[in-house]
Formats: C-alpha cells, sequence, structure tokens
C-alpha cells in the first residue's frame, strides 16, 4: 500500500522530510518504514500540492491522551525524498473531481484531502499511486 500525507512544508525542495504527530486517516495509522508517500504541501499553509515522492524512513505510533474517548491516531514520520514533482497537482486541479464513487484517482485524491481540509497521512490505492507517479 502506497501513502499520502498533506502537512505544512517549509522547505519543498529538502532532501528529507520530518513530520510530528501527523492525524491519519483511510488507513493512514498503517504506514511503515519502506512505504512510498507522495507529499503535498497543504494549500492552508501556502502550499502548492504535490511536491515529492518518498520513502519513509521511520514511523511511530503517538500514544493516545488519557482521559480522551475520541481522538484520531496520529503518527510520526521520517521520509527521504527520491522524486520531486514535475508538474502541480493541488486542489486547483483536483476539486472538479466530486463524484465520490466514480473510482478516478483524481476523486480519490479530492476526497481524502480536501473534503475535509485538516492536514493528515492517507492510504492510497495502487490505482492513484499509479496516477501519482506520472507527475515524477
Amino acid at each position: 500500500m502506497a501513502f499520502a500525507i498533506k502537512t505544512e512544508i517549509r522547505e519543498p525542495r529538502a532532501k528529507a522530510f520530518t513530520f510530528a504527530a501527523q492525524k491519519t486517516m483511510y488507513g493512514g495509522k498503517l504506514i511503515v518504514a519502506g512505504d512510498v508517500v507522495f507529499v503535498f504541501a497543504s494549500e492552508n499553509e501556502g502550499g502548492n500540492g504535490l511536491i515529492a515522492r518518498g520513502i519513509v524512513i521511520s514511523a511511530e505510533a503517538v500514544p493516545r491522551k488519557a482521559g480522551i474517548a475520541r481522538q484520531t491516531p496520529r503518527v510520526g514520520i521520517a521520509v527521504r525524498c527520491v522524486a520531486l514533482a514535475r508538474q502541480p497537482l493541488g486542489r486547483d486541479q483536483l476539486k472538479r473531481f466530486k463524484v465520490w464513487d466514480d473510482g478516478r484517482p483524481e476523486t480519490e485524491l479530492n476526497f481524502k484531502f480536501y473534503r475535509q481540509a485538516t492536514n493528515k497521512i492517507v492510504g492510497i490505492t495502487d490505482q492513484t499511486a499509479a496516477f501519482l507517479e506520472r507527475f515524477f
């Protein structure tokens, strides 16, 4: 399984990224070292969407806080960048894909990242990973 993360990116051309205590959804909590991850710079923090493909170097679940009933699982990951995106892919390119059950990779990304615009790590299908590979 491949993954994607949308979060604040301060240095888009970095050779490595560290993301602490990231929210996970849609299987994102299953991320482990060795997984492929597509990195999106969050437009909420001034980013431009897809910027890099990387390999997870380390992944560690963040312990839940005591006394809180409902908590979104969080994971801290370190990622080694292996390629930079050659063309843009973000909210502007994905917002027209709104038929949630059409099976398109663009729709999966729009649904998982922009329907609820919080930053997060998500699991993505093999079809969506192959689609994203075309941007590198």
